[in-house]
């Protein structure tokens, strides 16, 4: 097998958003909870609740009331006043709104998570078998795939949607950008959503993204026999030692999120099989020069 080649620069910490937050503070609350020996049913009833609502706290998919979360914390004898205060302020700043938040008329519900996700990881790795990654697409391919994905939508609901899609990429500009190492199918280079305009735009985009210092961008031929791990995968991971790797499966109308040690692991080695047998970044350059060249 190839050398596994390595993403350009350095991870740097993220400061962490809203969903994130979230995350964190339930990790923190299920130690607690834990280091307390509490069940789950015994810390529902002290808020008022079930178990199940004690779940979705700790995984960090619902924000915390204030009375709950002091209930709680009564609860894990968590007495002293300024330690108090520390989760309280983490939990006010975990129940504020992402930038996001301004596209909810256009955002599903299943894709807000990913959008914080990202927007707190330090590094983003990505294998896209049909499009190209969101965070790498011109504006011009992005309406082309949302009227194919949501036919039958009006111009400002399309226009709507790109519009939060680029707002998106400007993750990758800001200051503590996160690393991007993403691994695109050859399949999804050479489709022409848009006509053959569109791909030149996007291929030159591609080219001049691609030597930006935290994006690492390979391409894999159709001989890549790894590429047979079939469908789009996307792997998060995150500087705060709270925040466990994710793994997003994205669907056509839904998502998975696995953070299982062994679902990441399996995911990650696949990862890193792809990496090995695509185009190196230099590789990847000369072929999408060359297919600039083919489209005239």
């Amino acid at each position: 097998m190839p050398a596994l080649p390595q993403p350009i620069g350095e991870p740097t910490p993220q400061q962490a958003g809203p969903t994130a937050l979230r995350i964190v503070l339930g990790a923190k609350l299920r130690r607690l909870r834990q280091e307390r020996e509490i069940t789950r049913e015994d810390a529902g009833r002290a808020i008022r609740g079930s178990h199940a609502k004690i779940t979705r706290l700790e995984r960090g998919q619902v924000g915390s009331k204030q009375r709950d979360l002091a209930d709680l914390l009564t609860l894990y004898g968590v007495l002293d006043a300024e330690e108090r205060a520390g989760y309280f302020s983490l939990a006010e700043q975990a129940n504020s709104p992402g930038w996001w938040h301004q596209y909810s008329d256009v955002l599903e519900d299943w894709f807000e998570l990913h959008l914080g996700l990202e927007d707190a990881a330090s590094m983003i790795r990505s294998y896209e078998v049909q499009f190209l990654p969101g965070l790498l697409q011109t504006e011009a391919y992005a309406y082309a795939i949302s009227r194919l994905g949501y036919p039958g939508s009006s111009p400002r609901r399309l226009g709507r949607l790109v519009r939060l899609r680029m707002d998106r990429q400007q993750l990758l500009t800001r200051p503590d950008a996160p690393m991007l190492w993403a691994v695109v199918d050859e399949a999804a280079v050479r489709r022409p959503f848009g006509g053959s305009e569109v791909l030149r735009g996007q291929v030159e985009h591609l080219l001049r993204v691609a030597r930006q210092p935290n994006v690492t961008l390979q391409v894999a031929p159709f001989s890549v026999t790894a590429a047979a791990a079939g469908s789009s995968v996307t792997i998060l991971r995150f500087a705060d030692p709270d925040l466990p790797d994710k793994v997003y499966l994205e669907h056509l109308t839904s998502a998975v999120y696995l953070d299982k040690r062994t679902d990441v692991d399996q995911y990650t080695l696949i990862m890193d099989r792809l990496c090995a047998e695509a185009y190196q970044p230099e590789e990847t350059l000369d072929f999408l020069r060359d297919v600039l060249g083919e489209l005239g």
